[in-house]
């Protein structure tokens, strides 16, 4: 059946309900002419009077009577099945599957997260932590996270926290013993605590930039690791200096465990970001992720 008859079919039954044209088309918000053009053409295409109408009253025929009698159950039917999709609107439901690197689901994820599986018990939330730029259209994810020059043109990218900094820091011991860099060229001559990316599976060349110069320095130590739990965790013991989020040493700092150094030449860059392909109509769970995380300053 064309979405037309259907349109056609629902105008039947609100005058045969209303008994009166008139009602009818206050009802449906449109003209009494439109509504009486509406019945022609059922009754043309059906092959069969549906009303009978005088001046003062509009009553269905035996014919009229049957489809009212087949229509009234169909159209509750529908009606109940749009109401069902209404509430899911309102109730959201369903999972929601995530790809984002540690810190980012940490620090980012969440909170958000936790808040929002409290607030929508229906909500269901997947995060899978890789450091790797995965591709989440292939392996079925609906967004990634990642830092804002990491992500392809092609998706959408919507911020979901403040700038970043790097922060170089040591422990007192190390210090002590080794002294404190000036610059970041002096780190050559400093047992460093080496990364290895995940993405490229090269070791992470430390990035500075300072008076709109950019410097990079590819560092030595005696310690390489791929989690940067591990890497603070070496700093912390005396072991060599580390370059990691400013976020995750701040109470450390405070609390006499780490020493900063090169604080000058460890600029903000753009934080981490939400990213997932064009999609026409969000679904309400992901849509209320989206709205939870988005970053306002």
């Amino acid at each position: 059946m064309r979405r037309e008859e259907l349109s056609d079919l629902a105008v039947f039954l609100t005058v045969a309900e209303a008994r009166s044209f008139t009602r009818a088309a206050a009802s449906l918000g449109t003209s009494q002419s439109a509504i009486s053009q509406i019945i022609k053409r059922l009754e043309a295409q059906i092959g069969l009077k549906l009303l009978t109408r005088n001046t003062r009253h509009v009553a269905p025929t035996e014919a009229g009577e049957r489809l009212i009698a087949t229509l009234g159950p169909a159209l509750q039917e529908i009606e109940a099945g749009l109401s069902e999709l209404n509430a899911l609107r309102e109730r959201p439901s369903g999972t929601v599957r995530l790809t984002s690197s540690r810190h980012a689901a940490e620090h980012i994820l969440w909170p958000a997260v936790r808040d929002l599986m409290k607030s929508y018990p229906d909500v269901k939330v997947e995060i899978s932590i890789d450091s790797r730029l995965t591709d989440i259209v292939s392996d079925r994810f609906d967004a990634g996270v990642r830092l804002g020059e990491q992500i392809a043109k092609d998706m959408i990218a919507i911020p979901i926290g403040p700038d970043l900094r790097m922060a170089v820091v040591g422990a007192p011991s190390y210090f002590a013993k080794q002294g404190r860099p000036k610059t970041p060229q002096h780190l050559t001559h400093h047992a460093c605590i080496n990364i290895r990316m995940q993405t490229k599976g090269g070791l992470y060349t430390w990035e500075f930039g300072k008076d709109d110069r950019d410097l990079n320095v590819r560092v030595e130590g005696p310690f390489i690791v791929n989690d940067a739990n591990l890497m603070l965790r070496a700093a912390l013991e005396g072991l060599g200096l580390a370059c990691v989020f400013e976020d995750q040493v701040s109470d450390l700092i405070k609390m006499g465990q780490l020493e900063r150094v090169l604080e000058d030449w460890c600029p903000p860059f753009a934080g981490y970001h939400l990213y997932y392909p064009d999609r026409r109509q969000l679904p309400p769970a992901f849509s209320l992720l989206v709205n939870a995380l988005r970053y306002r300053r």
